[in-house]
């Protein structure tokens, strides 16, 4: 360990066996402070978070991802979709309920940021229903940025609309896409995928959608699911990958790790412990050291491990939410929303300085 601490007070990159090996250590402690370290030469002594609404168009699926507990398929019980009537009603209440004011004049200023919309792969909708998604939102909500579509989503629209990726994410853009979330990647190996996700987009999938939404001037996040059937050196070669890509790209903004929930799953399982919560952060936040934000999710973490993984390398703990039905239907044990001044009774707690950004990251207010 000690060769490896000196590698890295003294910026050096650290290689993949090196990071297998902090993996393997159980000195959490000087894995922490080492994070800490990192996450403050970077951001200082801030922590970031947004005022955010999550919406979920459709559950219905062509896929059956086997961690997935979320999807339906077409006339299951509990299967769903979203007119956009639906979707802009559902936004239109959310502010209301947030701002205390009604809708007025057709164009609804809102107290949100940011919406983020991610769903199933529906067999019936078209492309250009993906296009009234973004556009209606646009229209109804303009100072709302759209924070939309997983690349596995991308690919799913690139193959039903029969544009290539590139001309399939400029469409979207132009339309009003702001940004892309992160999800989708789980675990690049694809030995690990076989058993997860055998129908979903691969690993090298993935990769090009991401690096062509980067082309395309669309800034996006990172995902890796944990704590399922993948060893150490599988989660290192993931995160070695996404170093690689923002290497030839910079255009990753925030690496999440996401911690696997087992209820209602397929491959079934346990929860990740915190101490494995507390190390994937720090050290993600050590290997990826071309990425600036590294994010504790409270959803998937709960409040208060989020609230400690900022003394862990994470300096965002994302929003206000809302409304989350995919973590929650795979057994979360979070809530389902917290308000601003919550976030930042967690942040100013852990001894950081709330700041709330929007979706690119642009500092709105710093609260000392």
């Amino acid at each position: 360990m000690q060769g490896i601490k000196d590698k890295i007070l003294s910026g050096k990159r650290l290689t993949k066996e090196e990071a297998i090996r902090l993996f393997e250590s159980d000195d959490i402690f000087t894995l922490g402070k080492l994070a800490s370290h990192a996450a403050k030469k970077k951001n200082g002594n801030k922590t970031y978070f947004i005022r955010n609404i999550h919406i979920n168009p459709t559950n219905i699926c062509v896929n059956r991802c086997k961690f997935c507990a979320f999807s339906r398929s077409k006339g299951e019980e509990g299967a769903y979709q979203m007119t956009l009537d639906e979707i802009i009603r559902k936004l239109s209440a959310f502010n209301s309920f947030a701002s205390g004011e009604p809708a007025r004049g057709g164009q609804l200023s809102t107290s949100f940021k940011e919406v983020h919309i991610v769903g199933g792969l529906h067999p019936d909708w078209p492309f250009e229903y993906y296009l009234e998604i973004v556009s209606s939102i646009k229209k109804h909500f303009p100072k709302l940025q759209i924070k939309a579509f997983t690349a596995t989503e991308i690919e799913y629209m690139s193959r039903i609309s029969g544009k290539s990726v590139f001309d399939t994410l400029t469409a979207l853009k132009k339309h009003g896409l702001d940004t892309m979330p992160g999800g989708g990647a789980e675990i690049f190996d694809e030995n690990v995928r076989d058993r997860l996700c055998p129908e979903k987009l691969s690993s090298e999938g993935w990769l090009n959608v991401m690096e062509t939404a980067h082309k395309a001037g669309i800034k996006t996040n990172a995902t890796m699911l944990y704590g399922h059937v993948e060893t150490y050196a599988q989660r290192v070669d993931h995160l070695m990958k996404l170093r690689e890509l923002q290497g030839r790209t910079g255009g990753f903004q925030a690496f999440i790790p996401l911690a696997y929930h087992p209820k209602n799953t397929e491959i079934g399982g346990s929860y990740s412990s915190g101490i494995d919560d507390l190390k994937t952060i720090a050290i993600s936040r050590l290997v990826l050291d071309n990425f600036t934000h590294i994010k504790s999710y409270w959803i998937m973490l709960g409040e208060k491990l989020s609230q400690l993984a900022l003394l862990f390398g994470a300096d965002d703990i994302d929003g206000t939410i809302i409304e989350e039905k995919i973590t929650h239907s795979a057994g979360a044990l979070s809530g389902n929303a917290m308000t601003a001044e919550q976030l930042k009774n967690l942040i100013k707690k852990a001894g950081k300085v709330p700041v709330e950004r929007d979706s690119f990251y642009r500092e709105l207010r710093v609260n000392e």
